[in-house]
């Protein structure tokens, strides 16, 4: 659920005009402790990390929770946190093995142990929530303590252990505020983050402090900050226009993202390349309408991506035709290979030859406040409806009931967005298309399998680029997905408040420490 990758910060446009004129929140505090007002159209699935991973939740646990590794701003590669130091022991990548940092404590003054590491981890897996991180622990075996050591089994080779490790699947928890068994339901949080959520609304908002007692690879936890939640784009349009929030982020309606002014002395705009894609899953279960290959091949004949995104987003994403964005090794356009322009006859053809009854019908769902995802829909249901091939019912749902609905194979069609884990190729392969991934389509390969396992034995990750390619080619074919649009990160904020190019870099930080008053 997470956004960059390997040197996609190729493009870092930072408009910044300081004026005498313009508008900006008087100080009611003093600098140390007035707190920054962010706002978000994301939503928050769980405040425990074994049943979120959608970039709302992990936007929130990668300031609250520690991980024993982290990314440094921009990286590639992961750096210790609450560990010490971690390498894989042997030469076969499948143990794995980290000394945990002394002195970290949770908040009710509980010194962390590497029983409370094992404990986080064995959880996230026995909890195995439908809309949880656990299937991005697929190779974790087993994980055993000595000390301060805690070593990971894993089940085959996997040269990417360390950066799922370095993910909200991570997130090291205290054993006595959170059950074994189920996930916690009140509203609190207790990690060694550099923030402490010292309050929080569902919906509204979640209050952070600066955690005095955080040590890990921060210098600086940074200052107070609240995020306040909106119900959509527009709702977080008007919060910034009536400047009831000095930071908007992720995600700012197209049109207004579109119009931004880089003269404007009252904003200071953040604009990057970024990872976060957008896919239209598809059910291949049997017994869903798009079950036989060949209705799925005729869709991806029928997607104008570059309608889309000239229409739907105002130009503010790229037409994307592969499941691998732009700028992450191993990036193709396998779909635009295979399916170069929209073409209703061969459509039509696929479909006489699946035998199938003429219109396809099939439902299609989108999460409700999730940027542009109503008018996306509208448009979709139009290119697909005026080949006279398909007929589509939409309907929106509120976020948390729609990732349940898409979990449970009750939904033929949804589109969803997908922010890296983590800056490597495999956050787009086993999540989105291997068996029992996170998209829940239904849909297993062996050949995919077999590719993202291989792929996993490089520990020079710029060598798995043919894997890769044979498995966007093999995706292509079978279209479980067909691959929408690639995104831009938007970050604004008023002329008081720096570092928001830092906010979100890609590498699935959401780094809230790096805003301040200037």
């Amino acid at each position: 659920m997470r956004s960059v990758r390997m040197r996609i910060l190729a493009t870092l446009l930072v408009l910044a005009a300081v004026g005498v004129g313009g508008w900006q929140l008087l100080p009611d505090d003093s600098g140390e402790s007035r707190t920054i007002l962010v706002g978000t159209s994301d939503s928050v699935t769980s405040l425990d990390p074994a049943g979120a991973y959608d970039a709302g939740s992990w936007a929130l646990f990668s300031n609250v929770f520690q991980s024993l590794l982290t990314f440094e701003p921009g990286g590639a590669s992961p750096v210790p946190d609450a560990a010490d130091h971690c390498a894989f022991v042997g030469g076969d990548l499948r143990t794995y093995r980290c000394e945990l940092r002394e002195g970290l404590t949770f908040p009710g003054g509980r010194e962390v142990t590497a029983a409370d590491v094992k404990y986080s981890f064995d959880r996230v897996k026995r909890i195995n929530s439908p809309v949880g991180p656990a299937s991005l622990l697929d190779t974790l075996k087993s994980v055993t303590t000595r000390g301060r050591t805690v070593t990971f089994q894993l089940s085959s080779p996997d040269a990417t252990f360390p950066f799922k490790v370095a993910t909200g699947a991570g997130s090291i928890v205290d054993p006595t505020k959170y059950p074994a068994n189920g996930l916690r339901g009140d509203t609190g949080a207790d990690g060694t983050g550099p923030y402490e959520l010292t309050a929080y609304t569902k919906g509204k908002k979640a209050v952070l402090a600066p955690n005095g007692h955080y040590k890990g690879a921060l210098k600086n936890t940074g200052r107070p900050v609240e995020l306040r939640y909106y119900a959509d784009g527009e709702k977080l349009d008007a919060a910034w226009k009536a400047k009831r929030i000095d930071v908007a982020t992720r995600q700012l309606p197209p049109n207004v993202l579109s119009a931004l002014n880089a003269s404007d002395p009252s904003q200071r705009v953040s604009e990057v390349d970024s990872s976060e894609t957008r896919n239209l899953y598809l059910n291949t279960r049997s017994g869903s309408p798009l079950h036989d290959t060949r209705v799925r091949q005729a869709m991806a004949w029928l997607i104008d991506r570059d309608r889309l995104a000239a229409t739907v987003y105002d130009g503010t994403v790229d037409p994307l035709y592969s499941l691998i964005p732009a700028g992450i090794t191993g990036h193709t356009t396998s779909f635009f290979d295979r399916y170069p322009e929209q073409d209703t006859k061969k459509a039509r053809k696929l479909l006489t030859r699946a035998g199938v009854t003429l219109p396809v019908r099939f439902t299609y769902g989108y999460g409700v406040g999730r940027g542009a995802a109503a008018e996306e829909a509208a448009e979709i249901k139009r290119e697909l409806e005026a080949s006279g091939l398909f007929k589509v019912t939409v309907k929106g749902y509120e976020w948390t009931d729609f990732q349940k609905r898409w979990a449970g194979g009750k939904l033929d069609a949804y589109a969803v967005g997908w922010v890296a884990d983590y800056p490597d190729p495999d956050t787009f392969g086993a999540p989105l298309v291997g068996t029992d991934g996170s998209m829940h389509t239904g849909y297993s390969s062996k050949t995919v399998d077999r590719l993202i396992q291989d792929s996993r034995r490089y520990a020079d990750r710029g060598e798995v680029s043919e894997d890769f390619r044979e498995l966007q080619q093999t995706v292509a074919a079978d279209v479980p997905v067909i691959p929408l649009w690639q995104a831009k990160e938007y970050v604004v904020t008023s002329e008081a408040v720096g570092g928001g190019q830092y906010l979100s870099d890609g590498t699935g930080v959401f780094r809230l420490w790096r805003l301040d008053w200037i």
